[in-house]
């Protein structure tokens, strides 16, 4: 992992975690004034943090205090030089820390490469560790100052509260991506009719809350320690050196590492949207049947919402703002947004091609419905076969971007890339893989047959919460007596804590 100097991270499915947790919720029950149970949550939220980080919180204290008083500075300049000024300090200050800390060792990887060719000495590489959930808490602080830039925000006048915005722990390390102007309302509450009486908010956990909160880090914990987790030794048999795999033995590893990379994500989200509806904020949700997706656009209006909606307001509109109508500037603009969502994604040129691919899916996509709009009114793929087709179409594409995303050697990643485009009609091999990976191939199915039952269901977790209480409570017993008996003996890290 890119934290590789950190010993300790309080993961979701740990002991740690449930401890400091219930700690937290005790406290709240326990100590009903508002001040207080707001202190509680900043000062639990940093320990969380420094549980894991150590000395690197300061960084998250820095980014805090940066942008709480930069974002005071914006709406108070009256001039728009002056605005845009504080502007660029914010965002400059932030995404300075983000590269050095991030990007500083492949840049200098890169740069090494360049002078070997022309026969000079290497520079040392740094060992820079990444500090974990800087790639989230940065976002969020730009996203904030530049809403006040915009108008579209006022700052808070408290710390306190911009402290918790920043820091709130349930998805301090990875994510979802909040927006200041969904959950900084929900730190307060009106007193009277007046528009500007309003005071703290108290937190109280109440039972409908409570009951789709436990609901949903249930089904989190499932999809990451039995799916997931599960999954993820067949994924690694097959691209730690896929080099003689034939075409369906690399498929099924890379339908694998697909549905690997969204238990262990959506769980993470899952379990961090529960424990926050718990406490009794609401966090918007993060994924959304992104394996029914009809085009590469529709995937990315499903799949991590939070950042492609964030790459979306704050990279993309501003780049295509002042020319919409040109196909050339369009798909310029959407090839660096998603140019840069790949490489937010980690050092690495993976990552990038990850993020070129996508870029080229999505740019392509929107340009053909530019130029032929006659497409969505067209009687076959509007009809229940036509949809099937595109989502068979749009899946078998998206997963091939998936490699990118999992394979870091390029000759692993091309002959990957190779096999999985020209398929070699080859079974043998395959056979007996499935063979010696039967229980993560079992695991595949029956996911893949659980969205497909899924599929027109709507608010799971609510449906499910709203059992009767014996049927509710045998059920989640169900779900974490899999989850105990097929726990791998050590919880694998989120791999989204890499970024």
């Amino acid at each position: 992992m890119a934290n590789g100097g950190v010993k300790r991270i309080m993961l979701f499915p740990t002991v740690e975690f449930i401890i400091f947790f219930l700690a937290v919720l005790t406290a709240l029950v326990c100590y009903k004034n508002r001040k207080f149970q707001h202190t509680l949550l900043v000062i639990a939220s940093f320990f969380f943090l420094y549980f894991s980080d150590n000395y690197l919180i300061l960084l998250l204290i820095y980014t805090t205090i940066l942008h709480y008083f930069i974002g005071k500075k914006i709406f108070d300049s009256e001039k728009i030089k002056e605005k845009k000024i504080f502007l660029w300090i914010g965002i400059g200050g932030s995404l300075g820390l983000l590269g050095f800390f991030k990007y500083m060792d492949f840049g200098i990887a890169q740069f090494n490469n360049l002078l070997m060719n022309l026969g000079i000495s290497e520079i040392p590489l740094m060992n820079v560790v990444l500090p974990i959930g800087i790639s989230f808490y940065t976002f969020q602080s730009i996203s904030y100052i530049i809403d006040i830039y915009r108008g579209s925000l006022k700052p808070t006048n408290s710390i306190l509260q911009y402290g918790l915005f920043v820091s709130f722990f349930p998805t301090l390390i990875a994510g979802p991506i909040l927006r200041a102007s969904d959950f900084l309302p929900q730190l307060k509450e009106k007193i009277s009719n007046l528009k500007s009486n309003y005071r703290l908010r108290r937190f109280s956990i109440n039972s409908k809350n409570l009951k789709i909160g436990i609901t949903l880090m249930s089904i989190g914990f499932l999809k990451k320690i039995f799916f997931a987790d599960n999954i993820a030794p067949m994924v690694d048999n097959v691209f730690n050196n896929p080099i003689g795999h034939e075409t369906f033995t690399i498929i099924l590893g890379t339908i694998g590492f697909g549905l690997q990379v969204y238990g262990d994500f959506s769980g993470y989200s899952d379990i961090a949207i529960g424990a926050a509806l718990i406490i009794g904020i609401n966090v918007p949700a993060n994924f959304r049947k992104p394996f029914f997706a009809t085009s590469p656009s529709d995937f990315w209006r499903r799949w991590h919402i939070s950042l492609s909606t964030w790459v979306r307001d704050y990279l993309y509109f501003p780049l295509i703002f002042k020319n919409r109508n040109s196909s050339k500037r369009l798909f310029a603009s959407l090839f660096t947004s998603f140019f840069l969502l790949g490489l937010w994604h980690g050092a690495g040129w993976n990552f990038i091609i990850f993020g070129i691919i996508h870029g080229i899916y999505v740019a392509v996509d929107t340009v053909i419905r530019q130029r032929l709009p006659y497409l969505s009114e067209n009687r076959f793929l509007k009809s229940r076969t036509g949809k099937i087709v595109s989502i068979l179409i749009t899946q078998y594409l998206i997963f091939f971007a998936f490699i990118a995303f999992r394979v870091r050697d390029f000759d692993h990643m091309f002959y990957s890339m190779q096999k999985y485009l020209i398929w070699d009609f080859q079974i043998d091999s395959t056979i007996n893989f499935i063979q010696a990976n039967e229980f993560s191939v079992f695991l595949i199915l029956i996911f893949i047959i659980l969205q497909i039952v899924m599929l027109k269901i709507k608010n799971v977790a609510e449906r499910i919460s709203s059992l009767k209480m014996q049927y509710w409570v045998i059920f989640l017993s169900i779900l974490m007596i899999l989850v105990v008996l097929f726990y791998r003996g050590s919880a694998e890290e989120f791999i989204y804590f890499e970024f």
